[in-house]
């Protein structure tokens, strides 16, 4: 049995996007940030940084986003979204996964929560400023990756795509959106205009535009 703990259009939308391309079954736990439910001893128990997601996978929690995202690519191979250990490009892979979270997620962060980097609220804008401009040169070099695509990988589409589709979603939110960079709302579209991708954005209830 599979159970993903999430809050809608938090960072457990690229492993609910991987759930429903990987076709496998699995159930939906809303975790209810109003209540702040993320920091309940129940919740804590599977998760002790209180952060969402938490994936459950006959009853062993699995927490970190690109952790989610790595297990169940590699759980379920015959999907195809990731390249196996002896594939020449799995490093590659690898490495755009790393990339993806510790370089965007990590930073969306700081853009999302700029009052908690500085200890001077005046510093507030400043900071996000500074991150912003550290965004769009993330953005930038993953579209120079992508290039004319359609996939960040010659091995097809993978698991890295979809995160990519995540973090494409949250730069709608940058002064440049990352959609207007290279080739990344075009990306975007083609992966927006599957089913399983539409499907996870109906269940979690999030309006257009989604990048």
């Amino acid at each position: 049995m599979i159970e993903l703990h999430y809050h809608p259009g938090n960072a457990s939308l690229f492993p609910h996007l991987l759930l429903r391309e990987l076709g496998v079954p699995f159930e939906l736990a809303l975790v209810d940030r109003d209540a702040e439910a993320q920091r309940s001893a129940a919740y804590l128990a599977l998760n002790p940084t209180g952060k969402i997601p938490v994936l459950v996978h006959d009853g062993r929690p699995v927490f970190e986003t690109v952790a989610i995202g790595l297990y169940l690519a590699d759980a379920f191979p015959a999907a195809g979204l990731a390249p196996p250990p002896d594939s020449p490009v799995r490093a590659d892979y690898l490495k755009l996964m790393a990339l993806i979270s510790n370089t965007l997620q990590a930073e969306f962060r700081i853009w999302f929560y700029p009052h908690e980097f500085t200890t001077d609220p005046s510093g507030v804008e400043a900071v996000k400023q500074a991150v912003g401009a550290r965004l769009t040169a993330a953005f930038e070099t993953i579209a120079s990756l992508l290039g004319d695509g359609p996939w960040l990988l010659p091995w097809g589409p993978s698991a890295a795509d979809l995160y990519l589709l995540m973090m494409v979603r949250w730069g709608r939110t940058l002064p440049r959106p990352a959609r207007e960079i290279g080739g990344l709302g075009a990306h975007a579209e083609r992966l927006l205009a599957r089913p399983s991708v539409q499907a996870a954005f109906a269940a979690e209830g999030l309006p257009a535009p989604f990048v």
